[in-house]
């Protein structure tokens, strides 16, 4: 059974959809307060890739690839933080921040990848899992050879590090729970249709997510260099995923039917408060950037 804030939401009340966006809204708002300005190096495609590549050689589900990502991601900014904290010195220079993270990732990287994903696995589904003959196979594989105590010890180090506390909200989440409010909202809505679509999309993101949140930026700075304290403010664009989920539909919702695509944004402006001009840039920069790759995509 998929754990609470990652599962398919089909089929609830009203009422408890409501809570659950209102939830899912909150959760988002707190981490673009306390998210870490190293946060997005995480999510860049040289971390992710190995995730979602081990997901689909093993034949796992790709939602537990974005769990994955999350856990991972947090992780690493709070182990981060944590020798800040024991370093004493909050306001470490930006060259000797770069070069922690570059220790941290060659220190704990290809384990930490195999140990997230085991942990997703485990909160995903109690068929599929990733056990630690899997884990040292998998690892074998890519050219890092490793004891089963390593992985279990790593395995161990991420749980604690994140307080046992695994119930992340995933991208997949809040395209799901906006899916099923449109669903409620506009009768003649082809949620079920749209969410593999949107999938897709996410995935295209995922993979470009640098490129497309750095065309976003120069399009709402209105240049093409823009200045660091412009890329400060971004950053909480850039970590807001409700505005990604958004995104992400209204993409999946032109491509599907352009007829009615406006309508579609309008509803999720309504739902999320999210301004149509927002919605429109966004999904603009990822539709291009999607083309770009695919050339050959209708």
């Amino acid at each position: 059974m998929a754990s609470s804030s990652q599962m398919m939401i089909s089929g609830i009340s009203a009422e408890l959809l409501t809570d659950f966006l209102v939830d899912l809204s909150e959760k988002n708002k707190d981490n673009l307060q306390n998210a870490p300005k190293w946060a997005g190096v995480f999510r860049e495609r040289a971390v992710i890739e190995p995730i979602l590549q081990m997901t689909k050689n093993l034949g796992l589900n790709p939602e537990a690839g974005y769990h994955a990502i999350e856990i991972l991601r947090r992780f690493m900014c709070n182990r981060i933080t944590n020798l800040l904290i024991q370093d004493q010195d909050p306001t470490i220079p930006e060259q000797s921040l770069d070069q922690m993270i570059v220790i941290i990732l060659d220190e704990h990287f290809p384990l930490a990848v195999v140990a997230c994903v085991q942990i997703a696995c485990k909160l995903w589904s109690h068929f599929k899992l990733v056990d630690l003959n899997t884990a040292v196979s998998y690892l074998h594989s890519v050219g890092h050879t490793v004891t089963k105590q390593a992985v279990l010890d790593l395995e161990l180090m991420v749980l604690k590090e994140l307080d046992f506390r695994l119930q992340i909200p995933t991208p997949v989440t809040y395209v799901d729970a906006l899916l099923e409010a449109l669903g409620y909202n506009l009768p003649a809505f082809p949620a079920d249709q749209l969410r593999q679509l949107c999938c897709d999309v996410l995935l295209c993101f995922t993979y470009q997510r640098t490129k497309i949140y750095e065309t976003l930026l120069m399009v709402m700075a209105e240049c093409p260099t823009p200045s660091d304290s412009q890329r400060e403010t971004f950053m909480e664009v850039s970590e807001d995923s409700m505005l990604l989920a958004v995104g992400v539909i209204a993409v999946g919702a032109y491509i599907h039917d352009v007829g009615t695509w406006e309508k579609v944004v309008g509803e999720l402006r309504h739902i999320t408060g999210i301004s149509r001009i927002s919605i429109f840039k966004f999904s603009h920069v990822i539709l291009m950037h999607a083309l770009a790759d695919y050339p050959n995509a209708t």
